[in-house]
């Protein structure tokens, strides 16, 4: 079954048409869209809900986007849409007509990390599997099904003016800029984290692999109590997460990074913000920010239609992408 996108995906996709015919004998300079070009599956357990889920990526046509499948419910499509974030606290949370899947993040930042623009999510269960906490897994299996380009161009969500989700010391924005930079900054009172800051260009597929998709995510002991009475973290352990004791951390092997951690919140923007639809053209600044912020700057950036607008990506774009470490 299909179901309604947002408003803003359906004109643009009218928009996609009209320059479709128009450039035809220009098809060559056209940043084109991409899909997988093969079906490809793993398994693993959900973080919170415990549960052991199989997760199949298939091919999909031009401007379908990411479409999750709950094959435990006749194949019922949740489409990844900002109109479709039912929670954001410890995971961003789709819902579609009663129907939920959560921990979808780390996938969908493979994916748009990746430069996939379009896929079918087959989820036998509740929740996405949380692997071994960051999305390199995920990175992995996209690699193994390969990456073929398709017909259409690819479309990106320009910002025309910029846009501030705030409260007290947590802040998150979004400006206008040719290219796709997410700028972070997180405060931890934690011997291992402390003041973290990082610049990255989330349009380098490369660097996303290399840089930030093995980045895990990370919680404290001191939260794991009140944590399991909300039926949170049912499948956390050591082996899919950094578990940080008041002075350093249960974890018997090293930080991949000694910054790990702001890069797992770099690769949870890129995640939550693939909700777009498609990639951004902007700066986006972050600052002790989390899924609840990331999802407040997009409902704020797309309720004003005279903050952003939908064009084809050009190409310059794409010609200076690469990590700004």
């Amino acid at each position: 079954m299909r179901h309604k996108r947002c408003s803003y995906v359906s004109r643009s996709n009218e928009e996609t048409r009209r320059r479709a015919s128009k450039l035809k004998g220009s098809s060559l300079s056209l940043i084109r869209q991409t899909t997988l070009a093969h079906t490809v599956g793993t398994s693993g357990l959900g973080l919170h809900t415990g549960v052991p889920v199989e997760v199949r990526l298939r091919p999909a046509p031009p401007d379908n986007g990411y479409i999750f499948v709950r094959t435990d419910l006749d194949n019922f499509e949740l489409p990844a849409t900002v109109e479709c974030v039912a929670h954001s606290s410890y995971a961003t949370t789709l819902m579609h007509t009663g129907v939920t899947l959560a921990t979808v993040e780390h996938l969908l930042a493979a994916l748009r990390g990746g430069g996939v623009d379009n896929a079918y999510i087959e989820v036998d269960n509740l929740e996405v599997p949380i692997m071994d906490g960051s999305a390199e897994p995920f990175t992995e299996l996209i690699e193994r099904a390969g990456v073929v380009e398709q017909t259409a161009a690819r479309r990106a969500l320009r910002v025309r003016k910029k846009i501030v989700a705030a409260e007290g010391a947590r802040r998150m924005s979004v400006e206008p800029f040719e290219g796709y930079e997410i700028d972070c900054l997180i405060d931890f009172a934690h011997p291992l984290i402390g003041v973290q800051r990082l610049r990255f260009d989330a349009l380098d597929p490369i660097g996303f692999n290399r840089e930030i998709a093995s980045a895990r995510t990370f919680g404290f002991t001191n939260e794991i109590e009140a944590l399991r009475r909300a039926n949170l973290i049912r499948g956390g352990s050591i082996d899919n997460a950094i578990v940080l004791t008041p002075d350093g951390m249960l974890n018997e092997t090293p930080l991949r990074t000694h910054d790990e951690f702001v890069r797992h919140k770099i690769l949870d923007i890129i995640g939550d913000l693939a909700l777009l639809g498609m990639p951004l053209l902007g700066r986006v600044r972050a600052e002790r920010s989390g899924h609840l912020f990331h999802a407040m700057l997009m409902t704020k950036l797309l309720r004003d239609d005279s903050a952003w607008e939908v064009v084809d990506m050009p190409i310059g774009a794409l010609t200076t992408a690469g990590s700004s470490l």
